[in-house]
């Protein structure tokens, strides 16, 4: 499921030749140049958009990457830029080629075709969702948009409260594994970069979709490139969207806004971004099954602006801001622990990465500020201190508050020698909460390539994670918070291998985290409530995925475009004794995840997508019955999930239809949740 850009059909240079005969081989003839020696990488720019402030990756518009592999792209996962077949770690990428034939409306269906990943949905259509990798849980992994840090230190029950629709998106980055050296704070168990569409020609796209359970939608997209002035884009998008809920107590409304630039010419790139979302919906049960009439809404607000320069010594300065709301109703449209929230998040970043004869170096500080407003979570203000009012809500102002400042410093140092790169690096990293000066994290990642076709890497990092203002301060009748939980720290190990070709690729790999003081919202007792707090824990696995373009098969191609699967295997130790009756998020991770995809033509220019997927989830859940419990413990069953897309596709315009879940099978990512049954849904989009 994971696959290249579009391969180019010219000659491709593998190797340089000094053969008399050599240069006469690509006369008359588009040539390519696939792979460049180390000599020449050390006396050319590498251009990019900086990720985590300081590295990242520069989306490709559509006829750039008709010329571009996946290998010669460069991906996020080091301070210094370096393209998929130069860094050390494995990043797999979803292209835009795959999200466009996955039946998927969000950004977590997307992700539910990654191996790797774990995608608890709580509502349907991906209204709320939880996303971890390998293992770990939704606040364990850093999510960025266009390699800003957008995560929430709110929760991370809303990080995939994401400003950008599926049309918007080139490609995800899934980079597995701790990840702070690079990310910082909360890039523990690795972290996810979504890259957005760049076109460089003006144009308008628009689209409208409707189905199931009254679900209906539009969206539209454009481009504005400027003819007197080509350096300077700029990209807006807007989606709304609106459903009954596929079960009780999940209808929905949601909405957003995004806005893109970027200014370029020989000397300096400066790119800006800025996105609104709205999201208002029935909450079900989600977070407890004794209530469930529950409602949640909220905006968020982000903004950035970043630059770099070009040369063999470049900088990198960014600064952005976001602003999370979130009303919450215990028992809707009263007001029954009910909880207002407002988050905000101010951070600058400075980068600095050279070239010389050693290799590459790269450096970055940065500061982040988070702070909440709430009538929940924090210390109780001072009747003389500033209370802000809440929005909407006449007369009414927040009454807690807490904020905290981080302070990271990063160095890393790349080597590349012939077919060897090493990447070596250290974060240092203070924060006002723990209160106790710097801490170190380091990391090491090595990989080898025998040849044009093969990758064997591994590595060693160590990540940590603060825990969030609900970890330290939420407090509800059936949870209570720990102001006393310490910084969550993990050793990462990796190792692995990777195959690719013309036609199809593979990869295998095995990991093994290290856990301390891991955070989890935990019963004690059958007659308990939940309470977050620390404890020793490991994950380990394996994983392996493999891609086959038929389109490079004439044989076959005409009818099979691409197969692909993957699987994934994991275990877990605890290393205490303490007594847990049950863990609400991080013992309750998937054992076996396999995914599948097809793709093939049915007529002209119709194609049909197949998604499969399986998976096996430990843990267990309290079972109730008309909002109570009934002490009885289920354990999570097995369940697959089959959906089909079916597309028309023509320069001008596309006409689709999807169907998920087409066994209509009843399943729970979370306990007694339970997921949509078979969902239909159809729409066309038009381009001018």
């Amino acid at each position: 499921m994971f696959q290249t850009t579009k391969r180019s059909q010219q000659p491709c240079f593998r190797h340089f030749s000094r053969k008399g005969y050599a240069v006469f081989a690509s006369l008359h003839r588009q040539v390519r140049i696939g792979m460049l020696s180390v000599a020449t990488l050390g006396c050319v720019c590498i251009e990019k958009v900086d990720a985590s402030g300081v590295t990242g990756v520069r989306p490709l518009s559509e006829p750039e990457a008709e010329g571009h592999a996946l290998d010669e792209v460069i991906v996020a996962g080091t301070l210094a830029p370096l393209t998929q077949l130069q860094s050390a770690r494995l990043v797999s990428v979803l292209t835009r080629q795959d999200i466009e034939q996955a039946a998927a409306q969000t950004v977590n269906d997307v992700l539910k075709l990654a191996t790797g990943v774990d995608v608890r949905q709580r509502g349907g259509f991906g209204i709320q969702t939880d996303i971890s990798i390998n293992g770990g849980t939704f606040d364990q992994i850093t999510i960025l948009l266009n390699g800003v840090n957008i995560s929430n230190p709110h929760t991370g029950h809303l990080a995939a409260d994401f400003p950008v629709s599926v049309t918007d998106i080139e490609r995800v980055e899934v980079l597995e594994g701790a990840a702070s050296r690079v990310y910082g704070a909360s890039a523990f168990g690795g972290a996810i970069n979504i890259v957005t569409r760049q076109e460089s020609q003006s144009g308008v796209e628009a689209g409208a979709h409707g189905g199931s359970y009254g679900t209906a939608g539009v969206d539209f997209r454009g481009t504005l490139a400027a003819r007197r002035c080509p350096q300077l884009t700029n990209h807006l998008s807007g989606l709304w969207q609106r459903s009954d809920g596929a079960t009780a107590n999940s209808d929905f409304q949601r909405g957003n806004l995004y806005l893109q630039g970027q200014w370029k010419d020989d000397a300096l790139t400066l790119r800006w971004q800025g996105g609104w979302s709205r999201k208002h919906y029935g909450a079900n049960t989600f977070y407890s099954a004794a209530y469930p009439n529950q409602w949640e809404g909220g905006d968020r607000f982000l903004a950035s602006v970043g630059a770099s320069t070009h040369g063999r010594i470049r900088l990198s300065p960014e600064v952005y801001w976001q602003r999370s709301t979130d009303h919450f109703q215990l028992v809707r449209n009263t007001h029954t622990a009910e909880n207002f929230h407002r988050t905000d998040v101010f951070g600058t970043r400075m980068g600095l990465d050279f070239r010389w004869v050693a290799g590459r170096t790269a450096l970055a500080a940065d500061l982040r500020q988070e702070g909440i407003y709430s009538t929940n979570l924090g210390r109780p203000i001072d009747s003389t201190a500033y209370m802000p009012s809440i929005p909407r809500e006449h007369g009414a102002f927040y009454t807690k508050h807490d904020e905290r400042t981080n302070v990271a410093l990063s160095v890393e140092h790349n080597v590349l020698l012939g077919r060897f790169t090493a990447s070596v690096g250290v974060l240092a990293n203070a924060n006002s909460y723990l209160g106790d000066g710097f801490h170190f994290y380091p990391g090491a990642d090595v990989a080898y390539r025998p040849d044009n076709h093969w990758k064997i890497y591994a590595s060693f990092n160590r990540g940590f994670r603060l825990p969030t203002f609900t970890d330290l301060y939420y407090k509800s009748p059936t949870n209570q918070g720990n102001r006393n939980l310490k910084a969550e720290e993990s050793n990462s190990f990796q190792v692995g291998a990777r195959w690719a070709n013309g036609w199809g690729q593979a990869s295998v790999r095995g990991f093994y985290n290290h856990g301390q003081r891991m955070i989890d919202w935990v019963m004690f007792s059958p007659t308990d409530i939940y309470h977050s707090a620390n404890f020793d824990l490991d994950n380990m696995g394996v994983a392996a995925d493999v891609r086959v373009d038929f389109a490079q098969m004439p044989a076959v191609g005409r009818v099979l475009r691409s197969f692909a699967a993957g699987y994934t295997y994991m275990h877990q130790r605890r290393h205490d004794d303490v007594a847990i009756y049950k863990s609400n998020y991080a013992m309750e991770y998937l054992r076996h995840k396999f995914t599948a995809t097809l793709q093939h033509v049915v007529w002209s220019r119709l194609t049909a997508s197949w998604q499969l997927r399986w998976q096996d989830r430990m843990g267990s859940y309290i079972k109730y019955e008309n909002a109570a419990s009934t002490g009885q413990l289920v354990s999570y069953h097995p369940y697959a999930t089959l959906d089909l897309k079916l597309q028309w596709k023509a320069p001008h315009y596309q006409l689709w239809v999807e169907g998920t879940n087409l066994t209509n099978h009843t399943y729970y990512d979370l306990g007694n949740i339970p997921q949509p049954g078979i969902v239909v849904l159809a729409g066309a989009r038009v381009r001018f």
